[in-house]
């Protein structure tokens, strides 16, 4: 009866590990995430060129600050540098450090394409600096689609984390109540 039990056990185990892996409730399904990224991806890249005509080596003669240059070369190669990473990212979106690092960085290009923006508007071309500002926003719902994944992506992880240690901890205390054949003490002879 214990083999049947223990090999019943197994098959059990064998049977859950071979079913495909179903998606979290809640979770954004790979599609849905490889969409979104390459819509970001291509949305950056409609916005280089925009980054590109607005060449700040001209803004000198308006009182602008060489600072511009140098902001303007970061914000190009940074929309090269996050079309990359979302491209990567979008070939295997189950891997939280590249998650993490693509919305770090998406949010730290926004935030220096907006502050580039305003240098725009001040020395160079308002119309020009609104048009980059709403291609920016225009981002914005894929940029929260990406950032709700890479919260429940990392929830995601943390549960199958909390799971296996507690199976650890499990597996421990079992081993760990097991006598073991070091731990047996020798029967004294007793007094005749």
């Amino acid at each position: 009866m214990k083999i049947a039990l223990t090999a019943g056990s197994i098959l059990c185990v064998v049977f859950a590990s071979s079913l495909p892996a179903q998606q979290q409730p809640g979770m954004s399904n790979e599609w849905d995430v490889h969409k979104t990224l390459e819509a970001m991806a291509h949305h950056l890249e409609q916005i280089a060129p925009l980054v590109d005509q607005a060449n700040p080596r001209d803004w000198a003669a308006n009182g602008a600050p060489e600072t511009y240059t140098a902001q303007w070369n970061s914000c190009r190669s940074g929309l090269k540098a996050v079309v990359y990473d979302l491209r990567k990212l979008s070939r295997n979106p189950e891997k939280l450090t590249d998650s993490l690092e693509a919305l770090f960085r998406v949010r730290a290009l926004e935030s220096l394409l907006s502050s580039f923006s305003d240098g725009l508007r001040k020395y160079h071309n308002p119309p020009m600096a609104d048009m980059l500002n709403s291609a920016i926003a225009q981002n914005g719902a894929n940029r929260d689609r990406l950032q709700q994944y890479v919260l429940e992506l990392a929830t995601e992880k943390e549960q199958a984390f909390r799971v296996a240690d507690e199976e650890a901890q499990r597996c421990r205390g079992s081993i760990a109540r097991q006598p073991s054949r070091d731990r047996v003490t020798p029967v004294k002879p007793g007094r005749n």
